[in-house]
């Protein structure tokens, strides 16, 4: 019998004691302390997450970004997440798992910004130098999917549009203006939408920040 996957998640209440909040919400430092203090982080079967709104289940989100367009596709029917199945994302990421863990340490937030790296990779390969920020946190819980997930939004900018999939879920994938995407919002997931609306604050927060270092 298959074993049953493990996600990372965090009680709910460690979110609601920090602010509760619908959509993006920048104030990026506070929420990352107190989801990786030590202790709050863990990992619980992924059936029980999907149907338990006591805990919120951690997800990179990640947003690619080249020469003002922005890597966007469409989740086919091999898609992880089946309710998702068909929408326009502009979001690469997923569910953080224990494999992620095995040389864990203290510094829940360090092994967190590895596994992006590994999620990342596993979807798409990325042939191009990139700086990572850490944005905002996305909530929604409107709807039965957002009310069990909590989104962490990192904004990849990168140096060449050399992106291509891994993962056969990916369909459609291509860099857009924000022009044309606003042009197909309607057919985008609600995690999308609400990037896409907050992307000149995004964009705003990466050119006043410090320059991070590039990566390949």
């Amino acid at each position: 019998m298959p074993q049953e996957e493990q996600v990372l998640v965090v009680e709910r209440r460690v979110v609601d004691e920090v602010g509760s909040f619908h959509g993006l919400n920048f104030d990026v430092q506070k929420y990352l302390d107190a989801l990786f203090a030590q202790g709050q982080p863990r990992f619980i079967p992924r059936p029980q997450a999907e149907k338990d709104p006591s805990f919120k289940q951690l997800i990179p989100y990640v947003v690619m970004t080249c020469e003002d367009r922005f890597l966007t596709y469409v989740r086919g029917k091999r898609a992880g997440e089946t309710r998702l199945v068909g929408n326009r994302s502009i979001g690469i990421g997923g569910h953080i798992n224990p494999v992620d863990w095995t040389l864990f340490s203290a510094d829940f937030y360090k092994t967190y910004c590895e596994a992006v790296e590994r999620e990342v990779s596993e979807e798409v390969c990325v042939e191009a130098n990139h700086a990572d920020h850490v944005v905002a946190l996305l909530n929604d819980d409107s709807n039965e999917v957002g009310r069990v997930h909590l989104g962490i939004v990192h904004c990849w900018v990168l140096d060449a549009p050399n992106v291509t999939k891994r993962e056969q879920m990916i369909t459609q994938m291509d860099f857009l203006t924000v022009e044309q995407l606003q042009a197909v919002r309607d057919t985008m997931e609600t995690w999308s939408q609400l990037c896409l609306d907050g992307l000149p604050q995004v964009m705003s927060r990466i050119e006043s920040a410090p320059q991070s270092d590039a990566r390949i």
